[in-house]
C-alpha cells in the first residue's frame, strides 16, 4: 500500500453530505459495538489526525461496556495470502512487523479484542460476523482509517449482513478530502447512518439516564 502524507481534516463534513444523510437513528444501548479499523503504525501519518476523536469514542463506549474491537491488517506471505491486493497495491503491511502493531497511546485494555484481517473488510476471512452474532449485537460502530478502503468496505458488508452501521465522519481518515467526503457520501446514501463523534459521545453517555 503506498504511503502518504498526513491529510487536513475539514469540520464541516456532515455539512457537506446533509443531501444524503437523511435518515435518523441513534444507537441502542447493549446492541452495538464499536469496530476501530487499523489505527496501526503504518497509518500513521493518515491517522494522527483523527486520533484524538478516537480515543474520545473508545473512552465512551468502555465506559458504558460496548464492546470494543481493533482490526489490524496483515499479511504473513503475500504470494499465500495477498490476493488482488498484492497486485494492486504491491507493498503491503508484513504481519508482525512495526508497521503492523497498533499505534501507540490508543491504550487497547485486556476486554477489547483484537480481529486480524487480510482484506478490505473486517468481515472477509475471520470469525466476527459469528462473534457479534452471539453476543446478539445488531449495530455497529466504523471509526479509523482508511475511509474509502477498509473503513467503507467493512460497513457495506456490515450493511449486507444486516446490521444498522453507525459511520463516524470526523473519526475515520482516507489521503485526502474529496476521497474522504466522496465515500463519506456513498455510505449515508445507501449503507450508513453518518454522525459526529461529537453527537455519538453524546449519545453514548446518555445510555442509562
Amino acid at each position: 500500500m503506498e504511503r502518504y502524507s498526513q491529510p487536513q481534516m475539514s469540520s464541516d463534513y456532515l455539512e457537506q453530505i446533509a443531501d444524503y444523510n437523511i435518515r435518523r437513528a441513534l444507537p441502542k444501548p447493549g446492541k452495538c459495538a464499536l469496530l476501530v479499523i487499523d489505527m496501526q503504525q503504518y497509518f500513521l501519518p493518515i491517522a494522527s489526525p483523527i486520533i484524538g476523536n478516537v480515543l474520545s469514542i473508545i473512552e465512551a463506549c468502555r465506559a458504558k461496556g460496548i464492546r470494543v474491537i481493533f482490526t489490524r491488517h496483515g499479511h504473513k506471505d503475500v504470494k499465500k495470502d495477498g490476493g488482488m491486493l498484492g497486485k494492486w497495491w504491491g507493498d503491503l503491511i508484513v504481519y508482525e512487523s512495526k508497521d503492523w502493531e497498533l499505534i501507540k497511546g490508543l491504550s487497547r485494555q485486556d476486554t477489547d479484542v483484537v480481529l486480524d484481517k487480510n482484506r478490505y473488510s473486517a468481515f472477509f476471512g475471520t470469525a466476527l460476523d459469528e462473534s457479534l452474532r452471539s453476543r446478539n449485537i445488531q449495530e455497529i460502530i466504523i471509526i479509523g482509517v482508511m475511509t474509502n478502503c477498509c473503513c467503507e468496505t467493512t460497513a457495506r458488508d456490515a450493511f449486507v449482513h444486516d446490521y444498522r452501521v453507525f459511520f463516524v465522519s470526523d473519526a475515520s481518515a482516507t489521503v485526502n478530502e474529496d476521497l474522504h467526503v466522496g465515500s463519506l457520501k456513498n455510505l449515508a446514501y445507501a449503507f450508513a447512518h453518518v454522525v459526529s463523534t461529537e453527537d455519538l459521545c453524546r449519545q453514548i453517555e446518555s445510555f442509562g439516564k
